[in-house]
């Protein structure tokens, strides 16, 4: 397939199953699933937006444990923009949750990634200004949420439950 979180033209847009298919088969996947995902989320932000307020969008990702033979000494990533100061403070904010719920975990701050890395909310800050629109991306470790893995249940709920004890009610 192709990751919802990457632009066009990202070297990790397609997936090693799919990298190789021919141009024409990679399109219609664009066409079939990146492109609507993308303009729904960007719709329903708009939507949002108009009604007034702030959006807080929250991104929900997991990465690999390695990546190009490299282990990553990361749990919980909390991702976001370090020039907006919003996004800073809610940033900031949930982390220091995550850190008192879950003290036995690597939690860090825009790692990872860089906050500002390329993905579908680093599209997003280009169109929606930033007291209009926030984004955060919470990046779980894969090897914690895998099928099988052991506690992977029990983390997922800690984590919606952490994260419901301080995020706004959506459409709230």
């Amino acid at each position: 397939m192709a990751d919802t979180n990457r632009s066009q033209g990202h070297p990790r847009l397609f997936s090693e199953f799919t990298r190789g298919l021919p141009a024409t088969a990679r399109k219609e996947i664009l066409e079939r699933w990146w492109q609507p995902h993308r303009a729904a989320v960007e719709g329903e932000i708009r939507a949002r937006m108009r009604k007034g307020g702030v959006v807080l969008h929250l991104g929900i990702h997991t990465f690999t444990p390695v990546l190009d033979g490299r282990t990553r000494a990361v749990d919980v990533g909390m991702l976001y923009d370090p020039s907006r100061a919003g996004e800073v403070g809610w940033g900031l904010q949930l982390v220091d949750v995550l850190r008192t719920g879950m003290p036995q975990l690597r939690i860090r701050r825009n790692a990872p990634y860089r906050g500002i890395s390329d993905g579908l909310v680093t599209y997003l800050r280009r169109q929606f200004p930033p007291e209009g629109y926030l984004a955060l991306e919470l990046e779980v470790n894969q090897a914690h949420v895998r099928p099988g893995a052991p506690g992977g249940e029990a983390l997922r709920e800690r984590l919606a439950e952490l994260l419901g004890s301080v995020l706004p009610t959506p459409g709230a």
